[in-house]
């Protein structure tokens, strides 16, 4: 790994991984032909029993593998435990289903050459199976700016920011944390760009993953972040204007460029058997956390800052 160009242009590029190795090779082999070579890799383990572990020892010795002791840790904690290792100047956010053009360091730290020292987080395009014409032709999907989210399976970050403002939050275990922690960076005053000139590919299909535990989280952190960031007046309005345009189907009325993991929400719900039940009980397990979150209250007000059916 490379430590040229000086430390303010490092990059530790933070990948979390479960029981995924094929797709993991992949991805460490379009970061070997990376143009400008990050500093380091932190694969976080989950405690796979698929062989992931034992092929990174063998294939990417340079890699910095940390293995967690169980399988039961959520996504936010994996990540966490990368950022807190990571020594680079800006951390790159990965998943490990995608894969990087060859210039995408090199391309992502050329555009936040260009903003602002107030940007402190960089989101790439990102392409998927199953994406249809409509979204990737959408203005949403090729127009640049500030955003109130971004896409955490390809994102890059200033290290500093990240650690000022926290990481991710770990109740949320999974799902819906890269819009809780843009929160906080906005009412630090920073910003989110999204850059759809560096585009990268996304193993996952196209808007939420299927099934009851994606469902029930999805919901669940909505409420969470909600009760933690969005004034009291819009809390009370969303069901209805959820109800209203729902999040539909995957098709163009349901298009909701800054959330893209949400698209489908409603045809989820009628998929799952169960699904309202489901939701329910994400509701009320919210409700449950509710002390915690008026603990961390602090409504965003910043100009970006906006729901995902505004």
């Amino acid at each position: 790994m490379s430590q040229e160009g000086g430390r303010e242009n490092t990059v530790s590029l933070v990948i979390s991984v479960w029981n995924r190795k094929d797709d993991l090779r992949d991805n460490l082999e379009a970061i070997r032909a990376q143009t400008v070579p990050p500093f380091e890799v932190i694969v976080v383990d989950n405690a796979s029993r698929d062989g992931t572990p034992e092929m990174v020892v063998e294939e990417f010795p340079d890699v910095r593998l940390i293995r967690m002791p169980h399988s039961e840790f959520g996504a936010c904690t994996t990540f966490n435990v990368g950022f807190a290792s990571a020594r680079g100047a800006w951390i790159g956010i990965l998943d490990d289903d995608v894969v990087l053009p060859p210039d995408w360091i090199e391309e992502m730290l050329a555009e936040a050459a260009r903003e602002p020292a107030s940007t402190a987080l960089l989101s790439s395009r990102v392409e998927e199976p199953e994406m249809p014409e409509w979204f990737l032709e959408s203005a949403g999907h090729l127009t640049p700016r500030y955003m109130s989210t971004f896409r955490g399976c390809a994102s890059l970050a200033r290290a500093d920011v990240l650690r000022e403002c926290g990481f991710y939050d770990e109740v949320l275990f999974i799902f819906g944390n890269e819009r809780d922690l843009t929160a906080r960076l906005l009412n630090s005053d920073r910003r989110v760009k999204y850059v759809p000139s560096v585009r990268v590919w996304h193993k996952a299909p196209f808007g939420m993953r299927k099934g009851k535990r994606s469902l029930y989280y999805h919901v669940r952190n909505f409420w969470i972040y909600a009760f933690k960031y969005v004034a009291l007046k819009d809390i009370l309005k969303f069901p209805f204007r959820f109800l209203a345009k729902g999040l539909g189907g995957k098709g163009k009325s349901s298009a909701v460029g800054d959330a893209v993991g949400t698209i489908g929400l409603m045809s989820e719900i009628r998929a799952v058997r169960g699904g309202f039940f489901v939701v329910a009980k994400a509701s009320i397990a919210a409700l449950c956390h509710l002390p915690y979150c008026l603990r961390h209250r602090q409504v965003c007000k910043h100009p970006d800052f906006e729901l995902p059916l505004s």
